[in-house]
């Protein structure tokens, strides 16, 4: 009996339409109210922030077509320019405006407002060449483009920031530090300082995403709803999150005596930070995620252990952005014809009670032998 097989680039997703296109016109609709939120909070900062990452994201990936398309002749010869232009516009389509705005878009929500032109320029650049354009171009890259940018710029430049709070709070502050950063040096008495509704809200400092927590949440109902992101991902990436951090929480609110409680704990680390941000608009990528349901929980699960891992036992500032550049690095592996499957089997089984235990494991030993933590200042 002959096989074939189909070869198809990424993403691999099952949605009503079933097309790249419309499911890159919903995400940018998900963005649509951390954006609105993102302007109001910062209105000058914000504009110059979209304007200029989205234009860099836009042409490089035109010059990136231009140039993949270049028409010879017979002879190998480049046709004319006239030509040449009219081949290599032919060969754009639609997904090749839509996927750069939507990396501009994610790029841009999370830098802070003070980020200058060029650290926005550069960054932008960075991440849509080094990101994405190298490896191919749409569907052939392994890391989130708009994620690339940030974590370069935020090496680069990330001392140079500080983090602005909204333009309706400049009566009272202008910059500080963010609730994760008020807990920084495992001094978690001072939990309390800013309320769960200033951070729901958006009351806070923070990157341009970070202006409101609601505004995600209905980004991401949307995407959930549209089958634009896939719950199985989202799920496993917060479910992780929570469990290791309830019972560090627990064990930590143990050690204060009261002072605070572990859902206060948990509250601080669930609407501080990028968390929410990143579990709704970046390691949903359907290009960068593993291609079967088992697969998807392992991927979501071992991204949501490294941000707990990450924040209370390392010293990046970045627990969410490097979670999800750790955890599409082990997309292939997940992916692996040779033990792929559609179906739970026992070693998928196994494989998530390890992401999970090992650790819980890491982290409670550090707890109990390692003193109060030290809880790094995290940004996105």
């Amino acid at each position: 009996m002959n096989m074939e097989f189909a070869v198809e680039t990424s993403p691999h997703i099952k949605r009503r339409g079933n097309s790249l296109w419309s499911m890159l016109a919903d995400v940018i609709i998900a963005l649509l109210p951390a954006t609105v939120m993102a302007f109001v909070a910062f209105p000058l900062d914000s504009l110059k922030t979209f304007a200029i990452a989205i234009p860099t994201m836009l042409i490089a990936e035109w010059l990136f077509v231009f140039f993949t398309n270049v028409p010879r002749g017979d002879d190998g010869k480049i046709l004319p320019f006239g030509g040449w232009v009219k081949h290599a516009w032919g060969k754009g389509t639609v997904n090749n405006i839509l996927a750069p705005i939507v990396s501009g878009m994610i790029f841009s929500l999370t830098l802070p407002s003070t980020a200058s032109w060029y650290h926005v320029l550069i960054g932008a650049l960075f991440g849509i060449v080094v990101g994405k354009l190298l490896f191919g171009g749409t569907g052939s890259n392994i890391f989130n483009p708009a994620l690339v940018g940030m974590i370069f710029a935020k090496l680069c430049f990330g001392s140079q920031w500080d983090l602005a709070t909204p333009s309706w709070m400049l009566s009272d502050v202008v910059a500080g530090g963010t609730p994760l950063g008020v807990i920084n040096g495992g001094n978690f008495a001072n939990i309390g300082q800013y309320s769960l509704l200033d951070m729901f809200m958006g009351w806070i400092p923070g990157t341009l995403g970070e202006t409101s927590k609601l505004a995600i949440l209905v980004g991401l109902a949307y995407l959930l709803v549209r089958q634009a992101a896939d719950w199985r991902v989202v799920v496993s990436y917060l479910g992780s999150f929570l469990f290791l951090t309830a019972v560090a929480g627990i064990y930590i609110t143990i050690q204060y005596d009261g002072a605070f409680t572990w859902t206060q704990f948990m509250g601080y680390e669930v609407l501080s930070g990028g968390l929410l941000f990143g579990a709704t608009f970046m390691i949903t990528d359907p290009v960068t995620s593993p291609v079967t349901s088992p697969s998807r929980f392992l991927y979501g699960a071992f991204g949501g252990a490294l941000v707990v891992l990450i924040r209370l036992l390392g010293g990046l500032p970045e627990g969410v952005g490097f979670s999800i550049l750790l955890a599409n690095l082990i997309v292939p592996a997940l992916d692996y014809h040779k033990w792929i499957s559609k179906k739970w089997r026992l070693w998928h089984f196994i494989a998530l009670a390890t992401v999970i235990l090992v650790p819980l494991f890491i982290i409670m030993l550090a707890l109990a032998y390692g003193g109060v933590l030290e809880l790094p200042a995290n940004s996105l």
